[in-house]
């Protein structure tokens, strides 16, 4: 149980908290203090003032920094994966690859481009300069509240940045864990503050304080939309992660099987709660029938449960809200004319947020349930006709954070995925890279976070011409 704000260095105690749940047992597991406006704007000030020595140090001074928090971290890793799986739900092996080793890989990772990487470039007889844009506003969401911590704290650390820190509120046992170890390895005071609570009051307070340079939000594009005009009334640059509804295209020549059970595992990962989510499966006309059956027998052969059982393939989602509203989409799918071939919105247990991991077919491509986010274990599966078709229906759409191109053909594969209007394109199932850009076109955002273009987007420019 928690009930301290971080600021300036030191966990001050507050009298309001908020309660954590377990969403899959629907039991406190937890609690965070509920800042104020006014914590706000005390760290904010702090930042400030730890801004003025932090972003004087050199790239050597932040790279070791940020080795000795990946070491505090890999040291913590236990705690972080219990936490991770008490207040998201994660199946243990979800919680520890897709959450926990991931964001220490991505502190590593910025380790690494602090040290090796120069940010100052030569252009002609100019030198351009890399420097800390200031205080950086953070808001993590709640499907991977560690990971986006990691990748937003840990390059804003690596550009000289500070920080101020609102995790979500239905997730905050890890955030908490993070800023630890943090102290444990002797970040000076000030250049990561910490102001748990409601977004509609700590969150809008930390966005339009004039005291933040920049604003790295992830979260939904409605409120992504109200971030961003904000920021911009100040001029201040805002870095948004928002929605998705990623195509994966499988091609005629794909080996389908794989096309499309690997579709459906990026689908459901973390219950579906994931924005690059392929939610959308295009596949060719002529062998839809097959990759619906394909689809459904592996979305069924998922274990829904106890996320403690290392047999559990999905847990449940974040709450009775999230639940109602994925069920929502579902049956007005099917209400419409949907096909259920797997899955659906039944209760499955007594207690706890669980959904069956649900495949969708014979949906008009128009209609809401295969346009809109869902963000839960959904996915549609649709039919095209040819390459052409195929990339102009992946394009359909308002989104554009992530997507997918399976085909035997690597350079066909590749001219496809360079068609796609989105942000990230995997090939064949290659592997998450964090050292790769990642953002999205369209509603899905705006800037990119990871490698060093993420630490690029909390710096600013000065060309000297000598």
């Amino acid at each position: 149980m928690r009930n301290t704000v971080l600021i300036d260095g030191t966990w001050q105690e507050r009298a309001s908290t908020s309660a954590v749940y377990n969403p899959a047992t629907e039991e406190v597991v937890g609690s965070a203090a509920s800042a104020s406006v006014e914590d706000v704007d005390a760290a904010v000030r702090s930042a400030r003032r730890a801004g003025i020595d932090w972003g004087r140090t050199d790239h050597a001074t932040r790279a070791d920094m940020l080795d000795e928090v990946h070491a505090r971290l890999l040291a913590d890793r236990r705690l972080l994966v219990d936490a991770i799986v008490a207040e998201v739900g994660a199946p243990v092996a979800v919680a520890e690859e897709a959450h926990v080793d991931l964001a220490i890989e991505l502190i590593a990772s910025f380790a690494r481009i602090a040290r090796d990487e120069p940010m100052h470039t030569t252009i002609g007889n100019s030198t351009v300069l890399r420097r800390p844009a200031g205080v950086v506003g953070c808001i993590t969401p709640w499907n991977y509240p560690l990971y986006q911590l990691a990748a937003k704290v840990g390059a804003a650390l690596a550009a000289g940045c500070t920080t101020v820190v609102k995790p979500a509120e239905l997730t905050p046992l890890s955030t908490y864990l993070f800023c630890d170890a943090l102290l444990a390895a002797g970040l000076p005071p000030g250049v990561v503050n910490l102001v748990p609570g409601q977004g509609s009051v700590v969150g809008s307070a930390l966005v339009a304080h004039p005291g933040v340079d920049v604003v790295s939000f992830t979260g939904s594009t409605t409120v992504g939309r109200e971030v961003g005009r904000v920021s911009g009334e100040q001029l201040k640059r805002a870095c948004l992660e928002l929605g998705g509804k990623s195509a994966s295209v499988v091609l005629d020549d794909a080996d389908l099987t794989a096309a499309v059970t690997g579709s459906v595992e990026a689908a459901m990962l973390n219950s579906g709660q994931t924005c690059s989510a392929w939610t959308r499966l295009l596949v060719p006309r002529t062998r839809y029938t097959e990759a619906v059956e394909l689809a459904a027998a592996h979305a069924d052969a998922m274990v829904v449960g106890d996320p403690l059982d290392p047999a559990t393939t999905l847990g449940p989602v974040i709450s009775g809200r999230q639940r109602v509203s994925i069920a929502a989409a579902v049956d007005g799918a099917v209400a419409r004319g949907a096909r259920l071939a797997a899955g659906g919105t039944d209760a499955i247990a007594e207690r706890g947020h669980f959904l069956r991991p649900t495949v969708l077919a014979d949906v008009d491509r128009h209609d809401p349930v295969a346009r809109d986010e869902i963000f839960g274990p959904v996915l549609v599966v649709l039919p095209h006709d040819g390459d052409e078709d195929a990339i102009a229906a992946a394009n359909d759409s308002e989104y554009g954070l992530a997507g997918a191109v399976w085909s035997a053909d690597r350079e066909r594969a590749l001219s496809v995925a360079g068609r796609m209007d989105t942000g990230q394109v995997d090939v064949n199932g290659a592997a998450f890279n964090p050292l790769a850009p990642f953002g999205g076109w369209k509603n899905s955002g705006l800037g990119r976070e990871l490698g060093r273009v993420g630490i690029e987007e909390f710096t600013e420019m000065t060309s000297v011409q000598m």
